[in-house]
């Protein structure tokens, strides 16, 4: 074992010394300092020492990598690492041992001030990340020696949640594939080994078809005048399995489980060797990506095809010229070996923008569990770049809003904001922003956002930072203000859903966290619970309380009925009980009655979340019904009701009719359609009504909606629309 370990560091320092002339003395120092204080902590700072000098670090995060684990268990103090190997060793074992201790998954309040040294460590030398990186990896690749599997799974969760995004963010995905892979391992065994068991199975089949597919390009460039290098690409479990799941596909519908790389001279090279490419084989419809033309957000071009390859087996090419692959292979880690060039240097500033992100972000966050919502939604996320109107590049998460944009700038812009131009075109505030957009917020002269923003149902603000910062706004109005806000929102849209005189010292019980009607305004006006959110729960239980007491005035007419002493028991029927358990039906559940159909009744569209009742029909099954509909409450035939209630995984549209009254304008009818078509909501019949000299507008639009939560959210936004004075359901 000493003599392995001797062989390791003799290896290791031969790698540096090839690079760095004094390297190899620093990182020596490193491993007498560490073995001195734990010796197994010096065998593991070799191995990540080693994995580093791939990624082609310079000494001083060498050594870093070498001491950290003794700095972490305390076996050795900064300050003689410091002495020893320098501050600047000393600065990324500090930023490192920060990173490497804290607990993701349980921040507490007093975590606050570590996370935020954390932060300005990471966003002060990105080495920090890169060696905490290797470390990690390193681990993952031990994990099956820990014996408590709880924790093996909570250190896969942490890692494929932050470490994973940390390395695609900084574009070192060899990193990242491995990770990811290990976390699949542990996180889900069964996929792992049915994926990898069916990519073994035609092993030999692949390869062959890799090999042949190589040769014939090979001989294609040669003839062309193209230097170029061809290999096989591996294929990583977890990106086969993600593609898998994303797009609802089986392993064997995976186009590229196979691949090839080609890596060239230039640019003007990669698309005539795409041609090459696309004139040997048949190119696959939808397979094709140019990140050339149109890098990912961490940086990464490369050109990306599916084609039908010998043997009619399908095969990815990838397209790239030497230094996109290494960029894409070693991400911003690859400007090291490069540093001493100023372009280079620019061009890896450009790439930590991101990490100076963290600065100004932990400068304004109390609350630790935010911090770490941040990083997961704003950080680490797929990004988009937008330029604002002076050129600058702001980077945002996939589905980020013009919102997120101006808070994002700018604060006060945030509060500020009124409107937005992208590419020189009004756009709704919630419009979601794709990389290449150029930004303009219109502001208005005092800070007013809207509560609105905070609601997750209406899609305003999707970035953790964006939300805290409205939040805080909220916050700083007065607690009063809040509860008077609160309580006018809260019944402006109780009225959008037909409850005109709302009971809040009921609805309250509703919500364990508030004990009083002005507690619940108040989080509302707060922004910490969404207006739309509370309706829809207030909305459930209001359908509820009225079953409960139409069944109950049902059962007292009943029993007066059969003890009157003045004419015989009333052949009434009260609806039927159960015998059986529920059979599913067309989206509710029919007690009594199996394998039966049922419809939405036409008189009263109800909606999953209404109270409702059955009523056999004679050859079309059941029609469901609310509870409170004039045509049930006065049915003749009460022997024809049954019990129903709404499925647990309805997926079902149903019909609802709203009523929409506002002012009779060009387009306002054009305008609310384009608010159903966002929301996905299907129109099945509108009918337009004009008042000329009042100059005022009915509508009335039958639409499919899924639950009371997206009437709830539809009505909302109709009511955003221009010239829209009220939007409501119809009454049964």
């Amino acid at each position: 074992m000493v003599k392995a370990a001797e062989s390791n560091l003799d290896s290791l320092r031969e790698k540096i010394a090839g690079r760095y002339s004094d390297g190899a003395v620093l990182v020596g120092k490193a491993h007498a300092l560490a073995e001195a204080g734990d010796a197994a902590a010096a065998q593991r700072g070799v191995v990540a020492s080693d994995m580093l000098t791939e990624l082609r670090l310079d000494p001083p995060a060498l050594a870093a990598a070498m001491v950290a684990d003794a700095a972490i268990s305390g076996t050795i103090k900064l300050e003689a690492i410091g002495e020893a190997l320098g501050a600047d060793t000393q600065a990324i074992v500090d930023g490192v041992r920060r990173v490497a201790t804290m607990r993701w998954d349980r921040t507490a309040g007093d975590d606050g001030e570590s996370l935020r040294k954390m932060f300005m460590a990471i966003a002060a030398d990105v080495r920090v990340v890169i060696v905490a990186l290797a470390l990690r990896l390193r681990d993952m690749r031990a994990l099956r020696s820990l014996a408590d599997e709880a924790e093996r799974r909570r250190i896969a969760r942490e890692t494929l949640e932050i470490y994973a995004p940390l390395a695609n963010r900084l574009g070192i995905f060899h990193l990242k594939w491995e990770l990811e892979d290990l976390c699949l391992r542990e996180l889900e065994p069964d996929i792992y080994r049915q994926i990898g068991a069916a990519l073994a199975a035609k092993r030999d089949e692949r390869d062959g078809m890799i090999r042949d597919a190589i040769l014939t390009l090979q001989a294609r460039l040669e003839e062309a005048g193209i230097h170029g290098k061809i290999s096989g690409r591996p294929k990583h479990i977890y990106s086969i399995y993600k593609k898998m799941q994303r797009k609802r596909v089986s392993f064997a519908e995976i186009y590229d489980v196979s691949a090839v790389r080609v890596l060239v001279d230039s640019v003007p090279d990669c698309y005539a060797v795409l041609g090459i490419v696309h004139g040997l084989w048949t190119p696959i419809a939808g397979e094709f990506d140019d990140y050339i033309a149109r890098p990912k957000p961490n940086g990464y071009q490369s050109l990306h095809t599916a084609i039908v390859g010998p043997g009619g087996r399908s095969l990815e090419v990838q397209i790239r010229t030497a230094e996109m692959h290494q960029f894409g292979e070693y991400g911003v880690a690859a400007h090291w070996a490069y540093k001493e060039s100023r372009k280079a240097g620019r061009l890896a500033d450009a790439k930590f923008n991101w990490l100076r992100q963290l600065i100004d972000w932990q400068k304004e966050v109390t609350d630790p569990h935010d911090m770490v919502e941040s990083l997961k939604t704003d950080i680490f996320q797929d990004q988009v770049y937008v330029f604002t109107p002076g050129g600058d590049v702001i980077d945002l998460p996939v589905g980020a809003t013009a919102v997120d944009f101006a808070y994002r700038v700018h604060t006060d812009v945030g509060h500020r904001c009124r409107g937005a131009l992208v590419n020189g075109q009004i756009v709704p505030l919630d419009h979601k922003l794709q990389t290449g957009d150029r930004v303009e917020i219109l502001t208005q002269k005092t800070p007013q956002p809207s509560r609105d923003w905070l609601s997750p149902q209406l899609g305003y603000v999707i970035t953790s930072s964006a939300r805290h910062k409205i939040r805080q706004w909220f916050r700083q109005q007065g607690r009063e203000a809040a509860i008077v806000q609160g309580r006018e929102s809260l019944e402006r849209e109780l009225k959008r859903v037909g409850i005109e005189r709302p009971r809040h010292d009921e609805y309250v019980k509703l919500f364990a966290n508030h004990n009083t009607p002005e507690e619940l305004f108040s989080a509302i006006g707060f922004g910490d619970i969404a207006t739309q959110a509370v309706a829809a729960k207030i909305l459930d239980a209001e359908r509820a309380q009225q079953e409960a007491a139409k069944l109950a005035a049902e059962a007292a007419r009943l029993a007066a009925a059969a003890t009157s002493s003045h004419s015989a028991p009333v052949p009434e029927a009260s609806p039927k009980r159960p015998t059986s358990k529920p059979a599913a039906a067309g989206g509710v559940s029919v007690e009594g009655q199996a394998g039966v159909l049922s419809h939405p009744a036409r008189c009263c569209t109800p909606v999953p979340g209404d109270a409702v009742i059955g009523y056999i029909t004679r050859g079309r099954g059941i029609a469901i019904h609310r509870r409170d509909c004039p045509n049930i409450l006065s049915s003749p035939e009460p022997e024809r009701l049954i019990e129903i209630a709404w499925g647990n995984e309805n997926r079902r549209r149903y019909p609802v009719t709203v009523l929409i009254q506002g002012s009779d304008r060009i387009g306002l009818l054009r305008d609310i359609v384009e608010v159903f078509a966002d929301l996905g909501i299907n129109v099945s019949g509108t009918t337009v009504t004009t008042n000329k000299k009042e100059q005022s507008a009915s509508i009335s639009a039958t639409l499919e909606v899924s639950s009371n939560e997206q009437l709830v959210r539809v009505l909302a936004k109709i009511e955003r629309v221009p010239g829209v004075e009220r939007a409501r359901r119809q009454a049964g």
